[in-house]
């Protein structure tokens, strides 16, 4: 297969409350909001080479509302829409949004919005926000807390492996990994991505009925050191720190999580290696094996295993199934009536 897919480009999310969010990023986290348009916030990264890469919009719930990614062409863009259709699923071509070209829009078989897209404005940084680095698109951020760029969005689905082959057959997306449970051959995680970074894509396990839910977006900074230093920024103003500083196994990212006023959580990661082998075949890890805790030596909060929007029923994490969750995937006739 041609290469279809060159990155994740931007995200949309919603939240109940659009100024709560903004303000956040913005003050707390040192994104930057460039256009309100329809009471709609977006929001850039100052390494964003494209104009914006997040749009917080109202919704009654914390949600992903679509996840945009570029395409490697414009003749790309055409064959990925064919692909996917062959693949069994129908989008629909539609006009350009703010600051890129034509799209193609579906929803996937596990019920995530996705648009894809080649035509994009590049951003020119305004008056006093030039770089005196020529590949830089902005200077750098004075915010201490700021991060690099947009890294990658980990969803929920309710069939890990065939959201995996689904969306490496009909858009190329290269499997890195996966994570077993160490009591049954049940997968609960995988990272999936269009290029060498370990992913740009996660999906964690998802035993409810609700479709396209999110688990976490991430962002990107250089070092361990600006990692820590965001930690450090947002708990000293009110932002306690759901899980990390540590690192994961698979990837081998340094990794932090917290909230958002909605309640979304938000990943940043640092670190990492590059993976550039074309016939790379995806390892099974296990929890015990340091999937997510490289160390071995912490335990996930169980606060983890939510995912936006509220359902009822168990997501499991990157450190693999909560207990309950284990108890129904391992013994679904633990319920009565269910023999």
């Amino acid at each position: 297969m041609e290469k279809l897919l060159s990155h994740l480009a931007h995200l949309e999310i919603t939240t109940p409350d659009v100024e709560a969010s903004t303000r956040f990023y913005v003050e707390k986290f040192g994104m930057r909001l460039v256009d309100s348009i329809d009471g709609a916030s977006y929001l850039r990264c100052w390494g964003d080479h494209y104009r914006y890469s997040l749009v917080v919009r109202h919704g009654d719930e914390p949600s992903l509302a679509n996840m945009a990614w570029r395409t490697a062409s414009a003749e790309a863009l055409d064959a990925a829409a064919a692909s996917i259709e062959a693949a069994g699923v129908q989008g629909e071509w539609v006009p350009g949004g703010h600051a890129h070209g034509k799209a193609y829009q579906f929803t996937g078989p596990y019920g995530h919005s996705m648009k894809l897209f080649y035509e994009v404005e590049k951003y020119v940084a305004e008056p006093g926000f030039e770089s005196v680095y020529p590949d830089r698109p902005e200077r750098r951020s004075s915010h201490a807390a700021a991060p690099r760029f947009l890294d990658h969005v980990t969803v929920a689905t309710s069939d890990v492996r065939g959201f995996a082959d689904w969306y490496n057959r009909a858009l190329g997306f290269r499997i890195m990994a996966f994570t077993d449970l160490d009591e049954a051959p049940i997968t609960v995680f995988s990272v999936l991505t269009t290029n060498e970074k370990s992913h740009d894509l996660g999906v964690v396990l998802d035993t409810s009925d609700r479709a396209g839910r999110v688990n976490h977006i991430a962002f990107w900074v250089d070092t361990h050191e600006d990692l820590l230093r965001t930690a450090d920024v947002m708990m000293e103003n009110g932002t306690p720190m759901e899980y990390g500083p540590s690192i994961h196994g698979i990837g081998e990212q340094n990794f932090l999580y917290f909230r958002e006023p909605s309640t979304l959580r938000v990943e940043l990661n640092s670190g990492g290696y590059r993976n550039y082998v074309p016939d790379w075949e995806a390892k099974t890890w296990k929890p015990s094996e340091g999937s997510n805790n490289f160390y071995r030596n912490g335990a996930m909060p169980h606060s983890m295993t939510e995912s936006f929007p509220a359902a009822e029923g168990f997501t499991a994490t990157e450190e693999g199934a909560s207990e309950e969750m284990k108890q129904a995937l391992l013994n679904p006739y633990a319920e009565q009536g269910r023999g």
